[in-house]
């Protein structure tokens, strides 16, 4: 009887987290149990002017993220339903806005010849460099995690766990990996990264592989996350954000996890430690940063990952992935502010507000520009003085 009253209550709970489309572990979270009040903003001297260079509308995110891509001389963002803009990053002026005429997930991929998302139901589309459509292929289920082009093929992962890559010509399928997902997971969307002939995909489950991209053969496979508890549900362990490549190494975070750094070829460990994000990690040429569940913000050394210093001025503002910005460390928050640390201590430098919405996507940098997608669809580009 007791087996199964708790397989009851295992099915419940999956049913409760199964059907969040795009919000998220944490946004179930943040539904099931008291949250903490976001942190005031604290008041400091400015040691750097932000200036707002273009905005742009793009159409809201729903209940989905949708980050921005760039290339050498465009930026792409796409809205939920169905709108994708390309737009001069220097002016911020539209150069098309086209509608594929079905909702998006996610989106955008790009390599400035071809643009990707994904839509509701599993499917992907592709436009040329010109907003016109290419192809369109049915995927084996839905996608929340952006896409990615490289060495002639876009790759996805898909809810059910199945990696797969398409010619980005023609759409056709080149290869398919399905790889097993763990008993219970969340509709989370941790992301992909290349690097050379190889893709390293965050999983569902806490693992991390690297995949030969003209097959799909892995490599090699590395457990981040840690389950532990006596729950299902506190044995849930995820990777978190996109994996943070630079030069030979490879760093990434995990929910209910750890944060290291591994060596990209061999995934062999350079340093690793427990640590708990529900956001991926920024690297520069000295530091990995990173942001724990209570949005507290660390830098460490990315050589032995020793701690180099903490923010803990903006706890529960539900941060984005930092990212190394000039000589800042840029965050954004879920009441649409930037914030803007610096590198050397984390103090604030900068702070300058978007549209009220959250910023839920990691801002991009765009030369000397960073560009930021609210959810409420404003696309915003800053510069920093």
């Amino acid at each position: 009887m007791k087996k199964t009253l708790r397989s009851i209550l295992v099915l419940a709970s999956a049913v409760l987290l199964l059907p969040l489309a795009g919000c998220g572990m944490f946004d179930w979270f943040s539904k099931s149990v008291p949250r903490h009040p976001p942190a005031a903003l604290v008041e400091f001297a400015p040691s750097k002017t932000p200036h707002r260079v273009w905005s742009v509308n793009v159409g809201s995110a729903g209940n989905y993220v949708f980050s921005p891509a760039y290339t050498f001389d465009a930026v792409y963002a796409a809205a939920a339903d169905g709108t994708i803009v390309k737009i001069d990053p220097s002016t911020g002026a539209e150069i098309w806005r086209r509608n594929v005429d079905t909702d998006l997930t996610t989106g955008v991929a790009s390599d400035g010849n071809t643009v990707v998302v994904a839509g509701v139901k599993g499917i992907l589309i592709a436009l040329d460099s010109d907003g016109q459509e290419k192809w369109k292929t049915p995927v084996s289920t839905e996608v929340l995690t952006t896409p990615v082009i490289a060495q002639g093929l876009v790759v996805v992962r898909s809810m059910d766990n199945k990696i797969a890559a398409y010619d980005v010509d023609t759409g056709e399928r080149r290869w398919m990996v399905p790889y097993r997902a763990p008993s219970l997971m969340l509709r989370a969307s941790p992301g992909i990264g290349t690097v050379g002939p190889t893709a390293i995909v965050s999983l569902p489950g806490g693992r991390m592989i690297s995949m030969m991209l003209n097959n799909g053969a892995i490599r090699w496979e590395i457990p981040i996350g840690d389950a532990r508890g006596a729950t299902e549900l506190e044995r849930i362990a995820d990777m978190s954000g996109t994996p943070a490549i630079y030069g030979q190494g490879v760093c990434v975070t995990a929910y209910q996890g750890r944060i290291g750094c591994f060596d990209v070829v061999s995934g062999a460990t350079f340093w690793v430690k427990n640590f708990s994000s529900k956001v991926g990690v920024g690297i520069d040429d000295e530091h990995v940063y990173a942001v724990d569940t209570d949005d507290k913000v660390y830098a460490f050394s990315n050589l032995r990952g020793q701690s180099v210093w903490r923010n803990d001025k903006m706890t529960y503002r539900e941060l984005t992935a930092p990212v190394p910005y000039l000589a800042t460390v840029a965050v954004g928050d879920g009441q649409g502010f930037v914030h803007f640390l610096s590198r050397y201590d984390g103090s604030f430098d900068a702070r300058i507000e978007t549209d009220g919405s959250a910023i839920s996507a990691t801002p991009v940098v765009v030369g000397e520009r960073l560009i930021v997608q609210t959810r409420a669809g404003s696309l915003q580009a800053f510069t920093l003085d």
